[in-house]
Order: structure tokens, then C-alpha cells, then sequence
């Protein structure tokens, strides 16, 4: 049975920085952030790192304000580029940057942020995203966050860049790894999965509580575009049949009890055929587990193309 997307049950200090020609490692992770300084360095390391100050204009409330490079003589410079040359073995666990998110909305906001690390060419060396939750309005928040060990024969980074940045209300982000919301369930969206045009991802439901918790039908969707307003225009539909029998049989609705440290998982099923019309691009989804339930808002960026279709999978127990 269609149901247009409309029609479903709806919600999912500034310290300012010194500048300078040379910035050491150990001043630029005294900068705020809200992750645990798990790369701090000591007095020793800091003489082997070179800061850069970076002058970004930002993205979406996101910039880099600098970058830390190993550098035995570093060459000062106010551009994305620094010098990668004549560089110890393994620098590439020491490169960092610092950036600032700043939330010019009138509420609480949680971001996501990928961060792009560059080699000097200008191609992607590694991606690393970095949640950065309940910024208020007119706040701004710093943080770090470092490229992480590379694989041997990587190039040297030289830059770095906000790649992409979504962000939604606070009180519907997904919980925090490792954390349950007051409700004893957790939502999430998993990377999915393409192939030959066929879309599909997953939602999954975590009793993290202390009580079983029991689900039937299907997850309660509404559309978001980037601003977070309505979708229109999409049928969202139970089941995939319409959509392709590519991802398996459908299974008709069920009660499902998932019992403290269990979960459930529903699919959602599209193609991104693009024909006549304007293609949709759905960034954000607010997702209810059933009637009543707290919304979350995931970020699975569906590509709807032409379609005008989303099938959706009843919720079923996860296998372990």
C-alpha cells in the first residue's frame, strides 16, 4: 500500500587562539574540544611538530583553524600546503588540525563532520569524521581531530578540509556510542549497501535498557531535506516488492521482543534510476521505531533519483 512520505507519523567560549609564524603541538591540543585528548603530546614531541595556522573561510559553521605537521625545520606558511619533506618515520600518526564549530541557529544542534586529509597534489589521503554534540546557539566549540595511522606507501599529507558537514537538533541526534537514552532504545543508521542501482540500509534498533522491549510493523518515517524541511513528493511504501525482489523476500510484520542487549533490525530499499523529472536527494531521515516513540534523525543520504519510491522492511530480530 503507498502512503505519501507526508502522511507518515512525523519527528527521528571562544578562547581565542594565538597566532604566530610557529605554533607548537602542545598549544594546539590546549585548544577546547570535547573528544578526550587522547594524542596529547609531551614537551619532546611538540620540538618535532610544525603548526600551521589556516586562514578558511569555513563550511557550513565548520573551519580548520590549523594544521600540525612532523617537521624537523618547518617552513611557516599561511595556506592549506606545508612542506611534507625530509620527514621521520611514520609522521603520519602525528598530523593534526584544529577546527572550530560554530552554531548561528537559534537551538542546540549536533554535528557531523568528515574531514578530508590531503596529500600535497591535493588527493585524499584519509577521511576521519568527528561528531561534536549539543553546540548551542552562538556557541563555539573547538576540538582536534588527527588522521590516525596510515598504511605503509600512503603519501605524506600536506592538506586538510572540511569534506561534508550535517546537523541535526540535539535532542533527536542519535545517541552517543556507548551511552542509552532515557527511552532505553537507540536508533541508528548503518553505510548500506549498492549494488546495480539497488539501495539499501538499515536501521537498527538496540534495546540498551533494563526491560524487554517489544516492536511490530514497520519503522515510522518522515523526509528531510538539508534545511530539515518535508520531503514531498516520495511514496513511501511497506515493503519492497515495488521496488525489487534483488534484496529478498519480504516478511509480513511481526511482534518482535528484544530483551535487554538485543536488537532489531528494518530496511530501507530504493533505486536511484534517473529518468524524467528531477532527481530527489533525501539527506536526512526522522525515524520513530512505533507510534509514540522519541524521533532520531539518521543521515543515510538517500539518492532517490526519478523514482519517487521508498520501501521499507517491518522490523525483525537481529541475528547475533
Amino acid at each position: 500500500m503507498r502512503r505519501p512520505a507526508n502522511l507518515r507519523p512525523a519527528s527521528a567560549a571562544t578562547v581565542p587562539f594565538l597566532s604566530a609564524l610557529a605554533v607548537t603541538a602542545l598549544l594546539l591540543t590546549a585548544c577546547g574540544t570535547e573528544h578526550a585528548d587522547a594524542g596529547s603530546t609531551g614537551a619532546g614531541a611538540a620540538a618535532s611538530q610544525h603548526g600551521t595556522r589556516i586562514d578558511d573561510p569555513g563550511k557550513d559553521g565548520v573551519r580548520i583553524t590549523s594544521l600540525t605537521l612532523p617537521s624537523a625545520s618547518p617552513s611557516p606558511t599561511r595556506s592549506y600546503s606545508v612542506s611534507a619533506d625530509s620527514l621521520g618515520p611514520n609522521p603520519d600518526s602525528e598530523v593534526s588540525a584544529t577546527y572550530e564549530v560554530t552554531n548561528e541557529g537559534t537551538e542546540a544542534l549536533t554535528y557531523s563532520v568528515v574531514f578530508t586529509f590531503m596529500s600535497g597534489d591535493g588527493g585524499a589521503v584519509t577521511n576521519q569524521t568527528e561528531t561534536v554534540r549539543d553546540v548551542g546557539p552562538g556557541q563555539t566549540v573547538r576540538g582536534t581531530v588527527r588522521a590516525g595511522e596510515l598504511p605503509p606507501g600512503a603519501p605524506r599529507v600536506a592538506q586538510v578540509k572540511v569534506l561534508g558537514v550535517t546537523k541535526v537538533p540535539a535532542g533527536e541526534a542519535p545517541a552517543e556510542p556507548g551511552t542509552c537514552p532515557a527511552s532505553g532504545i537507540r536508533i541508528s543508521a548503518d553505510q548500506g549497501d549498492a549494488a546495480m542501482g539497488l539501495r539499501v540500509v538499515g536501521l537498527h534498533l538496540d534495546n540498551c535498557g533494563t526491560r524487554a522491549y517489544t516492536v511490530e510493523g514497520y519503522p515510522l518515517l518522515e523526509l528531510l531535506d538539508a534545511g530539515l524541511k518535508p520531503v514531498d513528493g516520495v511514496d513511501i511504501l511497506d515493503g519492497s516488492g515495488e521496488i525489487s525482489t534483488g534484496a529478498g523476500p519480504d516478511e509480513p510484520p511481526r511482534p518482535v521482543t528484544l530483551q535487554p542487549g538485543e536488537s532489531a533490525i528494518a530496511s530501507l530499499v530504493w533505486r536511484n534510476t534517473t529518468e524524467s523529472g528531477t532527481p530527489v536527494d533525501v539527506p536526512h531521515v526522522r525515524v520513530r521505531a512505533e507510534e509514540g516513540a522519541d524521533p532520531v534523525i539518521v543521515t543515510p543520504h538517500l539518492d532517490l533519483g526519478t523514482t519517487g519510491k521508498l520501501g521499507v522492511r517491518p522490523w525483525k530480530k537481529a541475528e547475533r
